[in-house]
């Protein structure tokens, strides 16, 4: 996994992880990667400090002196409100969708073409599709959207 720090046209910063950077380049040309603040697709990677592995494991830090004075700041969470209630409605969204719409795996593409054929009847279905199959569904006219997945569903 790796984490980017992007900025949009807006100069809106934000981070995202992606698996590598070649999925990172396949989801921003699809237009995939969007602002969590105002939806622009023009996103682009921030400057950002690179992360360096630690070679002291094992050893112990000296302690720091007792600072004098007032204590420091109180610890920030590390999401803000709006990013907060993005999330819940994000869970939300999805929440609905499991509870009323048909898993159908892989076969998504495949079935999402039968029922647009009128093949099959017309029902809500969710599933699996590579960037390829979407980008293919949507060339054919077929209206796909993206079921966005959270963090906490990857841990």
């Amino acid at each position: 996994m790796i984490r980017y720090d992007l900025v949009c046209d807006k100069d809106h910063a934000f981070d995202s992880w992606f698996p590598d950077s070649a999925a990172y380049e396949k989801l921003l040309a699809g237009g995939f990667v969007a602002c969590p603040h105002c939806g622009s697709t023009k996103v682009a990677k921030a400057i950002m400090a690179p992360a360096v592995k630690r070679t002291d494991k094992g050893r112990t830090a000296p302690s720091p002196a007792p600072a004098a004075g007032p204590p420091g700041p109180a610890p920030v969470a590390l999401l803000s409100e709006k990013e907060q209630q993005m999330r819940a409605f994000l869970r939300a969204v999805r929440r609905h969708v499991v509870e009323n719409a048909e898993n159908v795996g892989e076969r998504f593409p495949d079935e999402a073409r039968r029922i647009h054929a009128g093949e099959t009847e017309e029902r809500a279905i969710y599933g699996d599709a590579s960037l390829e199959e979407v980008r293919s569904l949507h060339e054919e006219g077929i209206e796909v959207l993206p079921l966005p997945r959270l963090p906490e569903e990857g841990n």
